[in-house]
């Protein structure tokens, strides 16, 4: 029997900092998220961001809360129902972080017994700190308590067609009626070291502008060069002029260096050059979250007009939209027919 696992980032249960504390915890101890040392590792986030973090996230978590609960939970569990309906497959859904956990989902699909799953992390771009702690996890978490269970996981998909139209389909809509000076393309941001550790070779990733161009089996686990791929590729379909658009990068943590442009500062250049509407896309996510809907939607359109801008415009996620509905459909029912995955 074969089965589908969803697994996305997570959440805190409340938008408290009772409940928002051992959520950072867990996340900011992943040592795929912060890859020092342990004893650094308990320093730096147990001995110096606990301390006041979750009083200042629970704030921002607030201020995106659904009557429902958390946007990114209720968002997934929606999308999880919809593929349900267009599948025979058992589907669960589990988070990296949290109390919706892998094991429960997968203990979920063994209830029903499964003993072969598809995991799709949701996320379309490889990164240590987002896909590869997702497939660790449930590896982890398979070899110890299910160890009858085989699992298959789906590839990172920056650049499979089916997604990319999906993508620019829902730019395109979300563009409707808004006349742009400008398209940013805003992705999650992860320290620059991070590239380089995930690079096979030891020497093709040097992070100068170059590289990322340059055809190499590097680029099979480099995030710099997927979301750079997604960006250009959506473009293309788009049509959209090469002066309009430009990528950049967000939620940064202070002391080492961070994949670039950041986000904020692109805020202000873009609105000091003269660009007065600017459309912001988050495609390192198909689910909004904090990290959209607040650093986003909310600080972000603060930023840009703090700096001059005039019109500001957030373009949704994928979510749960019927069309990304589909294409997810359609690569989960094409594995249990064949066994093939989506390139």
């Amino acid at each position: 029997m074969k089965g589908v696992l969803l697994v996305n980032l997570g959440s805190p249960d409340t938008p408290t900092a009772k409940d928002v504390k051992p959520y950072l915890d867990e996340f900011l101890m992943d040592e795929r998220v912060i890859d020092t040392p342990l004893w650094l590792r308990n320093l730096i986030v147990r001995g110096i961001i606990l301390r006041t973090r979750p009083k200042k996230s629970a704030k921002a978590y607030a201020k995106i809360w659904w009557e429902e609960g958390s946007p990114l939970i209720v968002i997934s569990e929606r999308f999880a129902q919809k593929l349900k309906n267009q599948t025979e497959m058992p589907v669960a859904l589990g988070m990296r972080y949290g109390s919706m956990t892998i094991k429960n989902a997968l203990q979920e699909l063994k209830d029903q017994n499964v003993d072969e799953v598809l995991l799709v992390p949701l996320y379309p771009h490889y990164a240590m700190s987002s896909f590869e702690t997702v497939v660790v996890k449930a590896m982890e978490v398979q070899n110890q308590f299910f160890p009858e269970i085989r699992l298959t996981t789906l590839p990172a998909f920056y650049k499979n067609p089916d997604y990319i139209k999906v993508l620019s389909e829902s730019i395109k809509d979300g563009l409707k009626d808004f006349e742009y000076d400008h398209v940013l393309f805003s992705y999650h941001g992860i320290p620059e070291r991070h590239i380089r550790k995930s690079d096979p070779t030891n020497y093709h990733c040097k992070i100068n502008g170059k590289c990322c161009t340059i055809n190499s089996v590097a680029h099979q686990t480099c995030y710099r060069h997927q979301v750079y791929e997604t960006t250009e590729l959506v473009k293309a379909y788009l049509g959209l002029p090469e002066d309009k658009v430009s990528s950049s990068f967000q939620s940064r943590l202070a002391g080492d260096p961070w994949l670039k442009p950041y986000t904020d500062f692109e805020f202000e250049r873009l609105a000091k050059e003269g660009k007065k509407k600017l459309a912001v896309i988050t495609p390192a996510f198909v689910s909004d979250c904090l990290e959209t809907l607040e650093e986003i939607a909310m600080e972000g359109k603060h930023q840009f007009e703090e700096a001059g801008g005039e019109s500001y415009k957030h373009i949704a996620c994928l979510n749960d939209s019927e069309a990304w509905v589909q294409v997810m459909a359609k690569w989960v029912n094409a594995w249990e027919a064949t066994g093939a995955l989506p390139v």
